[in-house]
């Protein structure tokens, strides 16, 4: 077994680049923090022991210039880079430059990457493996003829999907066959403009699916845990915006199913690290067809590390030091007794619902996170932190656990009521008029739910000119152990107070 690195950098920024370096602090390695030019003040590279600034705040110039991260970790003697999420995350190209400058990459090799990388040819894989997927057309360099003629054997309604395609980009559903071409050259056209690949396969559309994904871990040594699942049906836009685990609907059978799958998958495709399998659930029929793997750690993997008790980033590193997974026997079995309790996230992003969820962007000038039992707030912001228009919307996640799905939701509930932040706008009022949404309550909703229930949602009240005179000093930790016991409203109703403003920043509880 090789030694465990004594310096990582992380190739990303914000709270994913503070999550991973928080792991290898206590796990006793060193850590480079990467900045761009609008980052160079940030949370993530105050938080690091050393950082390297790598170019302007563009991505292109910065966290996604390969030879830049690879000359900073030689410079400050990094035996190793993670790439967190986005940017990088998923480049084969990245790893293998990591392999060739001899630093290792924390996560899969190049070529697990290239077999799991592009849709078609990872479903060509789980065709191969005996894993289940949506009936359609996957074939590489298909014509817009072959692809329209596939569309016409399997019926309509289809779906159109970019093989390089992810978060909802270069997807259309088609149900009249008037408007396939159409609808097929806009597909690939933003396929082209997101991944610089217009390759389109078309499948089956399972009408009000579930979205549910499984975590895994595998070693070097051939060894394959599936840690349960995670539903990642509430979606906005095809954007995950609340992630919970265990699944509301999931069943004995059905999860015996799709671990056995993923297990099958993952070896076949020699995948090492962290991944997740994602599936698509037709709960009325009971069925379930592979989607994608994701090579790489996920936003929603907290969820999965409250009820398992399990670090995954530590593990990342542990595996790609070359350690064989030791997990209890429980949880490398995928035995669902070891699941402790229910955990479920909720992203809060920099958005302005009061303007169709618009990006907003400024100086945060005042900050206060929830804190108490059960609480995890992931961030990589704070007061004075800048939200830039350079990067992505995510401010934080707010996570909850306890015992039960309802007392989860409960708790996350106070947990969002107690995150207050002055300056750009949140999409939090939006959060809490979900999760006090009955029928999500209930565990009834799939990934067209949000669509259907929230499409003319808009925030009830504007925000007072003068609160930031009267909040200005307004920052700290606010407690959350009072879990949805708002002054002047009750759970799930809308409060109608001043403070249920659409930038989310509320009167704090004494």
């Amino acid at each position: 077994m090789k030694a465990m690195f004594r310096k990582l950098l992380v190739a990303n920024r914000a709270e994913i680049a503070i999550r991973v370096m928080k792991t290898a602090r206590q796990m006793g390695v060193k850590t480079v923090a990467v900045a761009s030019e609008a980052d160079r003040t940030s949370l993530h590279a105050q938080f690091a022991d050393e950082v390297v600034e790598i170019g302007g705040p563009e991505p292109a110039t910065s966290y996604l210039d390969i030879e830049k991260i690879i000359a900073a970790a030689r410079y400050t003697g990094a035996e190793a880079i993670h790439p967190g999420y986005g940017f990088l995350s998923e480049r084969s190209a990245f790893s293998l430059a990591c392999r060739e400058a001899g630093i290792a990459f924390i996560g899969p090799s190049p070529e697990a990457m290239d077999r799991l990388g592009a849709k078609i040819d990872a479903k060509k894989i789980a065709v191969e493996n005996g894993v289940p997927v949506t009936p359609g057309y996957f074939e590489p360099g298909a014509t817009d003829a072959e692809l329209k003629s596939a569309a016409n054997r399997i019926g309509y309604p289809i779906m159109l999907k970019a093989s390089a395609g992810g978060g909802g980009r270069g997807m259309r559903v088609v149900r009249d066959p008037a408007d396939f071409d159409r609808e097929l050259a806009l597909a690939s056209e933003e396929a082209v403009k997101g991944f610089g690949d217009g390759a389109m396969m078309v499948e089956k559309l399972v009408e009000r699916p579930r979205h549910i994904e499984v975590q895994v871990l595998a070693d070097e040594h051939g060894q394959v845990a599936c840690l349960f699942e995670r539903e990642c049906s509430v979606q906005r836009r095809h954007q995950k915006l609340i992630e919970e685990s265990p699944s509301p609907v999931m069943t004995q059978g059905l999860w015996e199913q799709m671990r056995d799958a993923s297990r099958r998958l993952v070896l076949a495709a020699g995948y090492t690290g962290a991944g997740t399998v994602e599936f698509m659930v037709d709960e009325r029929a009971g069925e379930f067809y592979f989607l994608e793997v994701n090579a790489r750690l996920q936003v929603e993997h907290p969820v999965t590390e409250l009820i398992t008790g399990l670090d995954l980033v530590s593990w990342q590193l542990r595996i790609a030091s070359g350690e064989r997974l030791d997990l209890k026997q429980s949880l490398m079995e995928g035995d669902r007794s070891a699941i402790t309790g229910h955990a479920i996230e909720a992203r809060v992003v920099a958005e302005d619902p009061s303007k169709g969820f618009l990006p907003s962007v400024g100086k945060i000038v005042a900050w206060a996170e929830p804190k108490g039992p059960g609480v995890r707030f992931d961030t990589g912001y704070g007061p004075g932190s800048e939200v830039s228009r350079f990067y992505d919307s995510l401010l934080a996640k707010a996570i909850a656990h306890a015992e039960s799905r309802e007392e989860a939701l409960c708790r996350l509930e106070g947990v969002l009521e107690d995150t207050h932040i002055l300056g750009p706008a949140t999409n939090v009022p939006y959060l809490l008029e979900v999760i006090r949404h009955p029928e999500f309550r209930a565990g009834r909703f799939d990934t067209g739910f949000l669509g259907r229930e929230f499409a003319d949602w808009a925030p009830a009240a504007a925000f007072p000119d003068e609160v930031g005179v009267i909040l200005g000093g307004a920052v700290g930790g606010a407690p959350a152990e009072a879990e949805g016991r708002r002054r002047g409203s009750k759970r799930g109703q809308a409060a109608t107070t001043v403070w249920d403003s659409s930038d989310g920043f509320r009167i704090i509880r004494s």
